[in-house]
């Protein structure tokens, strides 16, 4: 079984070592390394890249958020998921600006943080339902006046894709949607291909935007 290569960054040894506790014995993946800041992180990419970095925000020489942007510039192979104690709407957004693929709070699951990095590492991303929502009614605030020019949803995307669309908005994995629609996963990954690529949309959160703009939800 492939492992999942995971390097933690946090100033703080004691959050490092509970981190350490929660992941460690789960078969898939394998922490790599650990940093306290982003010279010992830099370091520790000139010996291995991992498929993962959780990232704190505040570290002692340069902001997670901006080490998240480095990592997405210098080393795309990479993904970050930002872990803080921070769960407002400032750090969320400028982290996913950043590059992050997922955000999580200090004191989420040990279910949870699992979930998040099987996600990440499957070419997706994760955001649980707190930061979703704080997302969603970041972007509604921005919206003052909805288009008058709206395509009909129903005219660019076929029957399947519209069926994939509802369950991708309802928070079903690839996986539960091959499972339900009684297809492969890489039946699945080719509609919602498809789908991003006709409403112009690049990731699950910006299909979540165009879904609430669009009324196809609402929050």
């Amino acid at each position: 079984m492939e492992k999942i290569k995971l390097i933690l960054v946090d100033d703080h040894t004691l959050v490092r070592d509970g981190l350490k506790l929660l992941v460690q014995n789960d078969k898939r993946i394998l922490v790599i390394g650990e940093a306290s800041c982003y010279n010992e992180l830099i370091q520790l990419l000139s010996i291995e890249l991992p498929e993962i970095i959780l990232m704190d925000i505040s570290l002692p020489d340069i902001s997670g958020i901006e080490i998240t942007k480095i990592i997405t510039l210098e080393y795309p192979s990479i993904n970050v998921i930002v872990l803080s104690m921070y769960i407002n709407e400032e750090y969320i957004l400028e982290s996913i600006k950043a590059g992050a693929k997922g955000y999580l709070a200090k004191n989420t699951t040990k279910v949870e943080l699992l979930k998040a990095v099987y996600s990440v590492f499957d070419h997706g991303e994760y955001f649980g339902e707190q930061i979703t929502k704080i997302i969603l009614k970041s972007y509604l605030t921005q919206i003052k006046n909805p288009p008058n020019d709206n395509d009909d949803i129903s005219k660019k995307l076929t029957r399947r894709e519209e069926e994939i669309l509802n369950l991708l908005l309802n928070g079903a994995s690839n996986k539960d949607i091959a499972n339900k629609l009684f297809i492969s996963i890489r039946t699945v990954e080719s509609h919602k291909n498809h789908l991003m690529n006709k409403l112009d949309v690049k990731s699950n959160i910006d299909l979540l935007k165009y879904a609430v703009k669009n009324k196809i939800i609402e929050i």
